[in-house]
């Protein structure tokens, strides 16, 4: 086809022939709408028929980005359904197993004579209870090691609704009594310490399962127990062989029945009353099964005491190391009488004792004598004679509130060694006339070996305390001085005098300066550390230095 014939049919094809203006103008308008430019499509037109057909080269595009949709679709599902079917494979990793199992691991790999060590020195520090209940529950291994008996050597059982109605307190009581049927069999069977606080209906279905269940028990405090009866103490006394000590103190030892009004209120109240505390039948009739080998005893005195004490006079416990009768909180009006003599002669192995007319034996083993009280008492200077006149190896004398003895009296004892002498009169000294000298007398004898010296109340003058301390200026022989606690509160000690005793013994550690009337202010207290009481020292100087 010739140039001109090709170029009149495609004008032909692309643009109508229209008859006017007008309607060209309506089928450029149709031509738009059906084929828009840069749609990728365009108009063929014929004689009988209009045809829209696509370009070829935008539908390739379109079908090339449909395939690369379709391939990223796809990579994304083979993505996922890889996870997924990794999931199944890594999950039962063996991997976390082990990190869970190094707490039991721990436990289980430690023998049980060294765990049983470890748990010994734990009770022999605060207890079994509650440490052993608690490690019974962190595994086996510790449960069974928390399980033997030679842990549970040591127990203080008390209800725990103490001061609670007592129908509420009998309920408690006996569930208590229901853990320990089976726990007496299987743990306490070397079970050698028991205490028992504020049982009030139980304690002998209690004491039956321990001399059922422990022959190894060797010391028993009641204390507030009530309804403890001769018969429940000799079934001990028989059933223990080994027990040695026993402490009633405050606990209502009945012969079973209440015998009057008094005691009958007082066993369905739970309170105590005077003279019925400790009923002397039941504690001599145990003293008689089990007295060679008792070796301590804890009493609360009252009416029934003298029969105790006449039994202990008798020489059925000749082995009795350890006599307390403890007067509580009630004030008794008849005092107690001891004959310390015939004492010795029935429990030569008693400490303490003393001397009489004729001397009795004495203690040759005593090394600490407790005479305190918090109201001025009737000891005197024969008394302690008595008492310590064959005690040569005495430590510790603790004679707080004893008003009546003198320098005079201390230095004639026979102990030469003495370490801690305790003379301090707490809010007593206003009301008695006391001794203005003869501290010398203590601190020349002593002054090589007392550690802690306490004349707090004592009325020697500033003088004799001044010659009194000066004895520490050192020892006999060039001995280190041992003083590190002195207690001069209340006395008439003055300021050089404390600042020479402070250079004078460098180990003093406490140092009591209250209410001391001849001491300047500020410097009344109490002086605990070494570097407390050297700037006590260092304060006394200065104000003993001359104004400038």
């Amino acid at each position: 086809m010739a140039p001109g014939v090709a170029r009149r049919a495609r004008q032909r094809v692309r643009i109508l022939p229209l008859a006017g203006a007008r309607s060209r103008s309506a089928e450029d308008w149709w031509w738009d709408r059906l084929a828009p430019s840069g749609s990728g499509y365009h108009l063929l037109q014929s004689d009988s028929m209009l045809l829209v057909l696509p370009g070829p080269g935008p539908a390739r595009r379109r079908a090339q980005r449909r395939a690369a949709r379709r391939a990223q679709l796809l990579r994304l599902h083979g993505a996922r359904a890889a996870e997924a079917k990794a999931k199944p494979r890594t999950a039962p990793a063996p991997a976390p197993a082990p990190q869970q199992e190094p707490d039991p691991g721990w436990g289980d790999r430690i023998p049980l004579e060294i765990l049983l060590q470890i748990f010994g020195l734990l009770v022999a520090a605060d207890g079994p209870i509650p440490f052993l209940g608690r490690a019974a529950r962190v595994c086996r291994r510790w449960r069974e090691a928390a399980s033997q008996p030679a842990l549970w050597y040591t127990l203080t059982l008390s209800p725990p609704l103490v001061g609670r109605p007592a129908r509420s307190g009998t309920k408690t009581e006996k569930k208590l009594l229901a853990s320990l049927e089976w726990l007496m069999p299987s743990r306490f069977s070397q079970l050698q310490r028991l205490t028992l606080i504020h049982w009030k209906s139980q304690v002998h279905p209690v004491l039956k399962l321990v001399s059922e269940s422990c022959p190894r028990l060797t010391f028993l405090k009641l204390s507030d127990c009530h309804g403890v009866t001769p018969d429940t103490l000799i079934m001990l006394a028989k059933a223990c062989p080994q027990l040695h000590s026993l402490d009633i103190q405050h606990s209502m030892v009945s012969p079973g029945v209440p015998r009057g009004p008094k005691e009958a209120w007082a066993a369905l109240t739970g309170t105590s009353v005077l003279g019925l505390q400790v009923d002397s039948t039941a504690v001599v009739s145990f003293l008689e099964e089990a007295g060679p080998r008792m070796r301590k005893l804890w009493l609360t005195y009252s009416s029934q005491t003298t029969a105790i004490l006449g039994a202990l006079l008798g020489s059925c416990c000749p082995q009795l190391q350890l006599l307390e009768v403890s007067t509580g909180l009630n004030h008794n009006s008849t005092p107690l009488q001891l004959p310390v003599e015939a004492l010795q002669k029935g429990c030569p192995q008693l400490q303490p004792s003393g001397r009489a007319t004729p001397p009795g034996p004495g203690f040759p083993s005593l090394e600490e004598l407790c005479l305190a009280s918090s109201t001025c008492n009737f000891v005197s200077n024969e008394v302690l004679d008595r008492l310590l006149h064959g005690s040569p190896h005495l430590r510790l004398l603790d004679l707080r509130g004893c008003a009546r003895i003198t320098p005079a009296g201390l230095h004639d004892l026979p102990c030469q060694e003495l370490e801690q002498l305790h003379l301090g009169l707490y809010g007593m000294s206003d009301r008695l006339t006391l001794a203005k000298e003869g501290s010398l007398l203590l601190t020349q004898k002593w002054c090589h070996t007392l550690r802690e010296l306490d004349l707090s109340g004592q009325g020697f003058s500033e003088r004799d305390l001044e010659q009194a301390l000066a004895a520490f200026s050192g020892a006999p022989g060039g001995s280190h001085l041992a003083l590190c606690s002195l207690n001069l509160r209340g006395t008439r000690v003055t300021a050089s005098t404390v600042s020479a005793v402070i250079s004078n013994c460098p180990g003093l550690l406490y140092l009591n300066l209250e209410s001391c009337r001849c001491l300047p202010r500020g410097l009344k207290r109490a002086y605990r550390g070494a570097e407390e009481v050297q700037w006590c020292l260092r304060q006394l100087l200065t104000s003993l230095a001359p104004p400038s």
